[in-house]
């Protein structure tokens, strides 16, 4: 199997270190050849954290380069379009409409860009937009915003049956809070 690459990327606090995770286990179910890479920046301040999962019948690096990702997942709209340039031409952005305010736009220094959406499909991208987080706070929590993404992403992977992730997500959430991930997961997932 040719190498796929998914990105996922977004704010620290959001997630995306367990969506790698959950998604690396299912992956494994496959016996596929996984890599993952967390690239943190400012994190722990609301900074851009980007993770790299590749998988395939043999992996050689976990990075993706510029035009390579088939899916980038985005938990915010502004990373989203910082990413844009991994997307290879057939690929697909997955994102949240969520807006956080990153420091320059906090501080008045910048303006948040508008119609990020409407930019990126004119770049002729296919961009696949939810409000992830109103399904996340149906669900029962404004946290559940990476598993109603990967619901999302679900629907790209027909391999993969809904019991398959629903046994990755009991592998990978706290028990406490299962049942709120697995309702935000098919949240996502019916969109």
């Amino acid at each position: 199997m040719e190498t796929k690459n998914i990105m996922i990327v977004g704010v620290g606090g959001q997630g995306t270190l367990l969506a790698s995770k959950l998604l690396g286990r299912l992956l494994l179910t496959r016996n596929y050849d996984i890599k993952v890479s967390e690239v943190h920046g400012m994190s722990q301040r609301g900074g851009s954290v980007v993770t790299y999962v590749r998988y395939g019948d043999k992996v050689y690096s976990p990075i993706i380069d510029k035009g390579e990702a088939d899916f980038i997942l985005s938990f915010e709209l502004l990373e989203a379009a910082r990413s844009a340039e991994w997307l290879r031409p057939e690929g697909t952005i997955i994102t949240n409409t969520q807006q956080v305010n990153p420091m320059p736009v906090i501080t008045g220094a910048a303006s948040y860009p508008e119609d990020l959406l409407g930019k990126l499909e004119k770049l002729g991208l296919k961009v696949d937009a939810l409000d992830a987080l109103s399904l996340a706070q149906e669900a029962g929590s404004s946290k559940a915003v990476n598993l109603v993404l990967l619901g999302r992403l679900s629907n790209y992977f027909s391999d993969f049956t809904e019991e398959e992730w629903m046994s990755a997500i009991e592998q990978s959430v706290p028990e406490k809070f299962l049942e709120m991930n697995k309702k935000a997961f098919h949240l996502g997932r019916m969109a």
